[in-house]
């Protein structure tokens, strides 16, 4: 039986870090055939009652000045795997040590988009230095692989452009009506939904102006993904700027404000229409959910959120970020229903070929045995 470690700076299977995610399902799909250790930083939520793995107590140390002693501890916790798969930027020591103790050490692969990672000149070096290490790098999509290339300076045959998968049955079912308590649709209403951590400065008040500007009967329902660790901070400062903004815009008694919804699978499919921060970086994993979902997407052009889109749906992005270009590029979507579903079956479709888990977990599986000399030993 194989031994595979998972090293990560912050283990969130049930939080925002889309890499945790992915883990878990791996761990769940290859089960039995291999025995699964995760060694993280900092350990955040619980794992799902189904996947067998062991939480190491004494994780490599990921964090710490460069120094041979460091990378020689975290080499020493690497032997006795057969694979090791890291994740996360904060994980990019752990191909370093192997670079700098190979004997004995098992495959590794690396799993970064380079948004993630410091731009600095000295954080690229260090990158193609310790990548050189490694069995592989699995990035989130092909803007990201080219990304990587460029600056990381590997070859295309090591990078894998491999797209989170989703539960793609999970969407289909349709939205839970008690998820989004207090909300009561109107038929004539367009819905517009916003979901961003509001104490994490993303400009949400920028959206709800735009919003307010569009011609159309609409209902603006704005989830604070950050809103449990809001309440236990106190911090409260994101809430009251979008509140403020719904107030100026004389659009307050069309807002609906609510904390973190777990299962976005549960409110996803309520929304007409979901209105992403204007900013550029990883895409994140709603995306992919709206589209399985059947939802439009609206967000600035040209980042990795377009790549995952279907074209249909890209040909409505905002150009750049300003209450304008928002309130205008939402405007055929807030008035046309059948562009909606046009769209929104586009984004669907696109989502069943690409992001679904059979598509990510079959591609990641087979990267794995590979890089282990074992081909077809993981399922």
């Amino acid at each position: 039986m194989a031994s595979i470690l998972y090293i990560f700076p912050i283990f969130d299977p049930e939080g925002a870090d889309g890499w945790s995610r992915r883990a878990v399902r791996m761990m769940a799909t290859i089960g039995d055939r291999a025995r699964h250790t995760i060694a993280a930083d900092e350990y955040r939520g619980a794992l799902p009652a189904d996947v067998r793995a062991t939480l190491a107590q004494n994780p490599p140390p990921l964090t710490g000045a460069i120094s041979v002693a460091r990378y020689e501890a975290i080499a020493r916790a690497l032997r006795g795997h057969d694979l090791v798969l890291t994740h996360g930027a904060g994980a990019i020591d752990a191909a370093m040590a192997r670079r700098a103790f190979p004997r004995g050490a098992p495959p590794i692969v690396h799993h970064e988009d380079p948004a993630e990672a410091t731009m600095g000149g000295s954080a690229r070096l260090y990158r193609r230095i310790a990548l050189g290490a490694a069995g592989g790098l699995v990035v989130s999509g092909e803007a990201a692989a080219q990304a990587a290339q460029a600056r990381w300076k590997l070859s295309a045959d090591r990078v894998h452009a491999i797209p989170p998968g989703i539960d793609l049955a999970a969407f289909a079912r349709g939205p839970d009506a008690k998820a989004t308590a207090g909300f009561r649709r109107k038929p004539t209403d367009v819905v517009i939904g916003i979901v961003a951590d509001l104490a994490a400065g993303d400009d949400v008040a920028l959206l709800v102006r735009a919003v307010a500007g569009v011609a159309a009967r609409f209902r603006l329902v704005v989830i604070d993904a950050g809103g449990a660790a809001d309440a236990a901070t106190g911090d409260g400062g994101g809430r009251a700027a979008v509140e403020r903004a719904a107030l100026a815009m004389g659009i307050d008694d069309r807002l609906v404000l609510r904390d973190t919804i777990p299962a976005s699978s549960s409110y996803l499919g309520a929304f007409d229409v979901l209105l992403l921060p204007m900013r550029r970086g990883p895409a994140p994993a709603i995306v992919v959910e709206a589209m399985a979902a059947g939802v439009p997407v609206m967000a600035l052009g040209g980042g990795a959120t377009e790549e995952r889109l279907s074209a249909e749906n890209r040909a409505l992005l905002a150009p750049f970020a300003g209450e304008v270009a928002v309130r205008d590029a939402l405007q055929p979507l807030a008035t046309d229903a059948t562009l909606r579903a046009s769209i929104g079956a586009a984004n669907r479709a696109r989502a069943m070929a690409v992001h679904g888990d059979a598509a990510m977990i079959e591609r990641s599986v087979a990267l794995y045995a590979a890089v282990t000399g074992r081909p077809g030993s993981l399922g």
